[in-house]
């Protein structure tokens, strides 16, 4: 079963003692908690089932009542997290650490917050559901839920429930996890026969699709980053600059022209938009001859400067 129950009890207490977890603690609740508003507000009024732990919830509250239990979607999601966190912590190990466990626990308990600050009878003008229309309403709960995931994944956090399931199927099934959590979310889609017209059951299949599209657009924004390339016979300057101003590290390139075979220097430098502009504006003040390249990076693997004295991997 992996590492020791000592271990894993070790790692998860280094993590909770570390500032950056506090720090992040508010993101995560301000992020699970736009995704909690996306649950109550247009997931449950209009009974729209996507490939989530919420739509299963909705499904099996739905079932309890027919059978005369009268079990809040709330419920059902902390209980099912609370389990999916403890297969994961057995089967897997600590990878998921102490931010997945807090925000899978959090969402049912989010969701009795908005219907207690905002009952959505008092948002629902007509009609069942909030936009009263189906698709409306899975485009505002996709774009909501995604926004929500994407700011987890920037700070290597989740949502718990179906991740963990994901994860699971991916380590003991050998799925791709792409694949794992496709297979889940359809399989939760499909749970909806058991209480919406097949009409309903598609639209909630094309929202789990649509889902996965939205999370990588939002994350790759979010994480977009400039990869700039400057040649210029100024290149020192422009090497301090981006070290000392910037505090950016760089990778310097000597390279041979071409077309005139001159000797020449690349500066290359990883910057944030606002430092691209920086950037700019400074060498258009000091009125160097350069020759700039620049395209989006959404992904950095390795050491990469945040501020001064601190680095992320």
């Amino acid at each position: 079963m992996g590492k020791s129950f000592k271990a894993l009890a070790g790692e998860t207490l280094h993590t909770l003692g570390t500032f950056k977890f506090w720090k992040e603690l508010v993101i995560m609740t301000l992020g699970m908690s736009v995704g909690a508003a996306a649950v109550y507000y247009f997931l449950m009024p209009s009974k729209l089932i996507i490939g989530s732990i919420s739509g299963l919830s909705i499904v099996l509250s739905e079932v309890f009542t027919n059978m005369g239990w009268a079990v809040k979607v709330s419920t059902i999601i902390l209980v099912i997290n609370a389990v999916l966190l403890v297969l994961a912590w057995l089967l897997i190990g600590a990878e998921f650490g102490a931010k997945t466990v807090y925000t899978a626990l959090i969402l049912g308990p989010l969701v009795d917050m908005w219907a207690k600050i905002l009952p959505a009878e008092k948002v629902i003008t007509e009609g069942t559901s909030v936009m009263n229309d189906p698709w409306l309403d899975l485009i505002c709960f996709v774009l909501m839920l995604s926004i929500s995931q994407a700011i987890l994944f920037r700070i290597n956090a989740s949502t718990g429930g179906l991740d963990i399931l994901a994860k699971i199927v991916n380590k003991y099934m050998h799925l791709d996890i792409g694949t794992s959590v496709t297979v889940a979310g359809a399989l939760i889609c499909c749970s909806a026969f058991a209480i919406n017209p097949f009409r309903l059951v598609v639209i909630g299949l094309i929202g789990t699709w649509i889902n996965g599209i939205a999370v990588d657009y939002f994350t790759d924004s979010l994480n977009k980053r400039k990869r700039v390339c400057v040649i210029s016979p100024q290149h020192e300057e422009i090497r301090t600059f981006i070290i000392q101003k910037l505090n950016r590290g760089c990778s310097v390139y000597h390279l041979e022209g071409g077309f005139t075979n001159e000797p020449k220097v690349e500066v290359v430098s990883l910057l944030t938009q606002s430092e691209y502009a920086s950037l700019l504006h400074y060498l258009k003040e000091q009125s160097f001859e350069v020759f700039i390249t620049a395209g989006n990076v959404s992904e950095i693997h390795g050491k990469w400067h945040t501020r001064k004295g601190e680095t992320i991997s």
